[in-house]
C-alpha cells in the first residue's frame, strides 16, 4: 500500500489573499501535497461574504509557491467555455511547472447562475455539457489541437500552444456518485474520481458501481485514482478533543458534510488509523476539510504526527 496524496480543502469564503497565501505556504513548508479551492461566484448561501474568484486565486498561489499542487474541488463547467478553459489550464500548467490539478463538475448552485444570468438547465443537460468539455480538454492536453463536433460545442482545427507541462496533461478530477450521468463520465474521461462529503456513507457500493461501468466500456478501473473529500477534526491531545469536536459539529455537523461517516474525529493516532483504512480501500488521494479552516496548529499537527505514519 503506497502513501496517499494528502491535501487540504480551503474554501476561500471570508479569507483575504494574505490569509490563503499564508496557508498555502505553510502547506508547502510542511510537506502537505496539495491545496484545493472552491469555484463559486460567492459563498453558497452567503453572497455578502467576500470570496475571491477561483482561477485567479489558484494562479496567484501557484506563482508564489514551488512544490505545492493546487486544484479546485471543483470548477463549475458552466462558468467557462471549454476552449477558454483548455487555454487557461495549459497556460497555468506552464506557469506552475506542472503543478495544476484540474477538478471539474457540472455545477451545483442554481442561485449563483440565476443571479449572474447564466443558464442552469437540468442535471442531464449539465452533464452532457460536461461530457463535451471533458472530451475537448483531453484533445487539447494530448494533441495540443481541438477538432470537435458535439451537440453543444463545435471547435474546428484549434491549436493549443503551448501545451501542458504534465503529460498527458494536468490530472482531471471528476467528483460525484450519480450512476446515470456522473460515473459514466468518470469512467470515460477522468484520471481521478472524487467521492464528495455528501456520499461518504455510500463509498463501497459506489466503488463497485464505477468498476462495473469501467468493465462495460473496457477501461481498467485501476487506472482511475480514487479520491475522497472528508471533514477532519484533529485534536492535539485527548483533553482538547471535546472542544475540537464541538467546533467541528458547529461548522460541519449539518447534512451533506458527512462528519461522522469517515470517523475522522480524534487525536493523531486515531486519525492515522482511519486514514490508513481509507488507503487500504484503495484511496490514493485524501482531501481534508479541517475543523478550523487550516490553522497553523492543525496543519503542523497533520504534517508532524499524521502524514509520516501513513
Amino acid at each position: 500500500m503506497s502513501k496517499p496524496e494528502i491535501g487540504v480543502y480551503l474554501p476561500q469564503m471570508g479569507f483575504s489573499f494574505a490569509d490563503v497565501l499564508h496557508r498555502a505556504r505553510r502547506c508547502e513548508e510542511l510537506g502537505i501535497d496539495s491545496l484545493w479551492l472552491y469555484d463559486h461566484l460567492y459563498g453558497p448561501g452567503m453572497p455578502e461574504y467576500p470570496s475571491m474568484e477561483a482561477w485567479t486565486l489558484a494562479t496567484a498561489l501557484l506563482s508564489r509557491t514551488e512544490r505545492l499542487r493546487v486544484g479546485h474541488m471543483v470548477l463549475c463547467n458552466q462558468f467557462r467555455h471549454p476552449v477558454t478553459l483548455a487555454k487557461m489550464a495549459t497556460t497555468l500548467d506552464q506557469i506552475s511547472g506542472g503543478r495544476l490539478t484540474l477538478g471539474i463538475g457540472s455545477g451545483s448552485i442554481e442561485d449563483e447562475h440565476r443571479r449572474a444570468g447564466l443558464p442552469w438547465g437540468t442535471f442531464g443537460q449539465r452533464s452532457a455539457l460536461l461530457g463535451e468539455t471533458l472530451q475537448i480538454l483531453r484533445q487539447a492536453f494530448i494533441s495540443e489541437r481541438i477538432d470537435f463536433a458535439g451537440e453543444h460545442f463545435t471547435v474546428t482545427d484549434f491549436l493549443v500552444k503551448p501545451g501542458p507541462v504534465q503529460k498527458p496533461g494536468p490530472p482531471i478530477v471528476v467528483g460525484g456518485v450519480g450512476e446515470k450521468f456522473t460515473l459514466p463520465l468518470v469512467a470515460r474521461y477522468a484520471d481521478v474520481w472524487n467521492v464528495p462529503t455528501y456520499a461518504l456513507d455510500q463509498i463501497e457500493p459506489k466503488i463497485a458501481a464505477l468498476r462495473s461501468i469501467c468493465s462495460e466500456i473496457g477501461r481498467d478501473p485501476d487506472s482511475i485514482v480514487l479520491s475522497i473529500e472528508a471533514v477532519m477534526a484533529l485534536a492535539p491531545d485527548a483533553s482538547s478533543l471535546p472542544d475540537v469536536r464541538g467546533l467541528a459539529e458547529k461548522r460541519f455537523g449539518g447534512p451533506g458534510f458527512g462528519l461522522h461517516d469517515t470517523g475522522l474525529i480524534g487525536t493523531a493516532d486515531q486519525i492515522v488509523d482511519r486514514l490508513g483504512k481509507l488507503a487500504e480501500m484503495g484511496f490514493g488521494q485524501i482531501v481534508l476539510f479541517t475543523h478550523d479552516r487550516c490553522s497553523d496548529q492543525t496543519l503542523e499537527l497533520l504534517a508532524a504526527d499524521v502524514v509520516p505514519q501513513l
